[in-house]
């Protein structure tokens, strides 16, 4: 699937990929193939037509890193004691010495198939909203299932497009009430958002969070954004100008994609 390219931004702004080798439901799995090249190597060209200044895949893993290199990636190996994907990205700012003020977008490397115009939006997003350190997309969810699905993360935000939580459970919730007499259905019936888990970060604020301990709501929920909310941060979401990519967790999501991209 070929994907129209973006010429740089106005603005600088880095793309980061994060990229483990150790998968409990799929090990190996950045360098699983899909349609005769490795699952990060999509990633990455996907990344290279986005407007960043630069692209760079993260990791502590050497078949990774040599995996990279046969298609001339820019490796940079961190610890392997991370215990998340923002973790690593801390590092990687810091081995590059970046600048307080610029944005780094944070695309995971299991995302196939992400549209340019999404991560170039997110990052715009970021750049025109300076009173912010984080920002975030989200789609509208249209069916009852993923809106009561919890490994589906759903998102409220108000009139400024600001953030006010994110949860596992049905946000909002409609009451039985507002049911009566109709087909109980829920996306019908009420605004229900799917929470795209790619962020973009300034510098400084991506230091500042990496450092700063997890909370209880953060986690119960098994979210890390929430830390971001709790320690009254503003997160700035938009709801995506195209469809998301495939994220690849599962056997099934790995062959809806070679399915998907196989010439």
């Amino acid at each position: 699937m070929r994907k129209l390219k973006i010429s740089k931004s106005d603005f600088k702004f880095h793309i980061i990929i994060p990229a483990r080798y150790a998968s409990t439901r799929l090990p190996g799995k950045p360098l699983l193939e899909i349609n005769g090249k490795p699952l990060i190597q999509h990633v990455y060209e996907s990344a290279c037509q986005c407007g960043a200044e630069k692209v760079y895949i993260a990791t502590d893993d050497t078949r990774i890193q040599e995996a990279a290199a046969s298609f001339a990636a820019e490796v940079i190996m961190t610890a392997a004691d991370h215990v998340s994907g923002t973790d690593r990205l801390a590092e990687v700012v810091s081995i590059l010495g970046l600048s307080d003020e610029e944005i780094i977008v944070n695309l995971q490397g299991d995302e196939i198939g992400v549209p340019a115009s999404l991560i170039h939006q997110l990052a715009n997003g970021l750049h025109n909203h300076p009173d912010y350190s984080i920002a975030t997309l989200c789609e509208r969810i249209d069916n009852d299932i993923d809106i009561n699905d919890p490994n589906i993360v759903k998102v409220v935000f108000d009139q400024n497009n600001t953030a006010l939580y994110f949860s596992r459970a049905t946000i909002p919730h409609l009451r039985e009430s507002q049911k009566e007499g109709q087909e109980d259905d829920q996306a019908q019936q009420g605004n229900y958002y799917k929470h795209l888990g790619l962020y973009a970060y300034r510098v400084g604020y991506l230091k500042k969070f990496t450092a700063t301990p997890a909370c209880d709501l953060e986690r119960s929920e098994s979210l890390e954004q929430l830390r971001a909310l709790y320690t009254g941060e503003k997160i700035y979401i938009e709801e995506a100008c195209a469809p998301a990519g495939i994220g690849i967790d599962t056997e099934e999501d790995l062959q809806k994609a070679r399915q998907q991209f196989q010439t």
